[in-house]
């Protein structure tokens, strides 16, 4: 049940007495405290809200005790005699609610203990990108969220994320399946602070009757702004940091004899790095025409269709003047050491020079996307 019928507890001095355990006023009006969801009610749904209500007389004092997880606070009416909780309640716990008032300069109270709905299916983020302690991020760094199911009221469990930079910027959530959703910011986020991303999921009521189990509190630093802009038919990168330029480096970039040798324009950003990393070309087994293996060292992802800058002293000659490589950017071992050694996850590569622009869904290159797209992927918009 849900406790539809409240707690009640009386005025405890100043009236007489009475075997109903109610009391009464000197004057013969009854003052009451009340609160919903009652004493004993059990499998309470953690979406539902607990109120208490002073029939005569104010609300001093309203204090919520959980056996687990999230805080719950809440709201009194301005009048006083109404509070309201202000977020959902964690599925299977118990839950001690005490009140406290006056009503004609004498005390009243009154406390209710009741249990939540214990569900059969639940919710809860199994992965927060970006998540390695310790890390400093690009200013292009986008938040991803996966769940350990699908959602189905993404609108619900979108009301619940909220991310609160020390610097604010527009943003927004889109939702790229129906176990994962991405923050995006509208233009870079400012480099040199702190972000915090919260998710109130405990008691979300997620759809399909699955409810929230724990709440999500994560930090994440922003560090330098470094972008680097480079031209696939110019042969070169120039990396700057926070504006000042630190690095023009020659490269090989794909020979673009097939789509998949064709490095891609666009708005990457460095997903990660890989020392040593192995290159084996797509859709091709040992002995088809095309085939290669390849060990190559300080790896620096930029999509998922297998694009990196690397080393390769091979290629070193042409590096700065042709392209040759199977579409990732070739350089120098000196330059692959120092980019590999410099990079932040989320940090920003702008190509520039072929005809094969990068997908919004390859990788992380979700600045490929307009920004009126963006928003309607919102569960919210």
């Amino acid at each position: 049940m849900t406790g539809g019928a409240g707690a009640v507890l009386v005025l405890v001095s100043g009236c007489s007495g009475s075997d109903d355990g109610k009391g009464e006023l000197a004057s013969g009006r009854e003052s009451t405290v009340t609160i919903t969801p009652g004493n004993g009610a059990a499998s309470v749904k953690p979406d539902g809200p607990i109120e208490v209500r002073a029939s005569d007389g104010t609300l001093e004092n309203v204090t919520v005790q959980g056996s687990k997880g999230a805080t719950v606070t809440g709201r009194l009416s301005a009048d006083r005699k109404q509070w309201r909780s202000d977020r959902t309640l964690v599925p299977g716990a118990t839950y001690t609610v005490t009140a406290q008032g006056k009503s004609d300069g004498k005390q009243i109270s009154a406390t209710s203990r009741f249990t939540t709905l214990k569900p059969s299916k639940t919710l809860s983020v199994v992965d927060v990108t970006p998540n390695l302690k310790g890390e400093k991020v690009g200013v292009g760094m986008p938040i991803i969220l996966r769940f350990n199911r699908a959602v189905t009221d993404k609108a619900a469990v979108e009301r619940a994320l909220k991310v609160t930079p020390d610097k604010p910027v527009e943003g927004a959530w889109r939702w790229v399946g129906s176990d994962q959703v991405i923050y995006r910011t509208k233009t870079y986020w400012q480099p040199h602070q702190k972000i915090r991303f919260q998710a109130a999921l405990a008691g979300v009521n997620a759809g399909g009757g699955a409810y929230g189990t724990k709440d999500v509190d994560e930090t994440i630093t922003i560090g330098a702004k470094q972008i680097t802009t480079g031209s696939i038919s110019g042969h070169h990168m120039t990396v700057r940091r926070d504006g000042r330029k630190l690095r023009t480096i020659p490269f090989s970039a794909g020979n673009g004899q097939t789509r998949e040798f064709t490095t891609t324009s666009g708005v990457h950003l460095l997903m990660g790095k890989e020392n040593p990393v192995t290159m084996v070309s797509p859709g091709r087994k040992p002995g088809d025409p095309g085939y290669y293996k390849t060990v190559v060292n300080y790896g620096v992802r930029f999509s998922n269709s297998g694009e990196y800058t690397h080393s390769m002293p091979s290629t070193v000659g042409v590096q700065g003047s042709a392209n040759v490589s199977h579409g990732c950017l070739n350089l120098s071992p000196s330059n692959a050491k120092w980019y590999y050694d410099i990079m932040q996850r989320g940090d920003v590569l702008k190509l520039t020079g072929s005809d094969r622009e990068v997908e919004p869904d390859n990788g992380w290159s979700y600045w490929q996307m307009p920004w009126s797209k963006w928003k309607k992927g919102s569960a919210l918009s």
